[in-house]
């Protein structure tokens, strides 16, 4: 083994808190810091710049604002050919879903009709996933998709990714594109109070969701 593979073998297996990789599990919600925030939720998180089969975007109260014109750039660039926006939910003040929302807003994109997908029946995150695989499968068939644009919040993206990971095919891959909210990216979280408190938030949401089963265990 040459001594540049050797040094870089050493370097992996220090890892990160404690000289070593830690599983999520392995976290307390209850004692978090600001190191322990970063790594779960933005450690490894980046676009990897490649085309996909389409773009998923699940809704939110703001996804429409924030979500969907990272995902309209994306597609006009052309990384993606379709998109997928998910979310049943209806915000107070609204008659459409979510899903249905982010349609009407991407028609006014001039993204066409015929590119658009819909799953409207999902009221939370793992249902989003699990709910957009059968309109994923009848669009073009979950045997021939080998990778997916993501398009969420900073904050959200990591909770996203690992329920990808826990219930789509594993022989999926994933470009994760944050969008940005003003609050939650990466380099914003700390000095934001809204961006803090929706970091740690959501740090403790995905250990409980971890250690309850419901997502996958991941070294970090």
């Amino acid at each position: 083994m040459s001594r540049k593979n050797s040094i870089i073998q050493e370097v992996n297996k220090l890892g990160t808190k404690g000289g070593r990789f830690v599983k999520i599990s392995e976290f307390s919600p209850r004692h978090l810091n600001e190191e322990d925030v970063s790594k779960l939720l933005y450690d490894g998180i980046e676009d990897n710049l490649q085309k996909g089969d389409l773009i998923f975007v699940p809704g939110s109260s703001r996804a429409a604002e924030y979500r969907l014109p990272e995902a309209v750039r994306l597609y006009q660039e052309g990384r993606a050919k379709k998109l997928l926006l998910s979310g049943g939910v209806k915000w107070p003040g609204n008659e459409m879903t979510e899903a249905e929302m982010l349609m009407k807003k991407a028609i006014l994109y001039r993204i066409h009709p015929n590119d658009l997908f819909i799953e409207n029946k999902s009221l939370h995150t793992k249902e989003n996933v699990l709910a957009s695989m059968l309109v994923m499968d009848r669009m073009c068939g979950l045997e021939n998709i080998s990778n997916i644009i993501v398009v969420t919040a900073p904050f959200h993206m990591r909770r996203l990714h690992l329920t990808l990971l826990t219930y789509m095919p594993n022989w999926i891959n994933y470009s994760l594109v944050c969008s940005d909210d003003g609050a939650t990216g990466k380099e914003q979280w700390k000095q934001h109070p809204y961006g803090r408190k929706r970091a740690f938030d959501e740090a403790g949401k995905i250990i409980d969701y971890v250690k309850k089963g419901i997502l996958m265990d991941q070294e970090i």
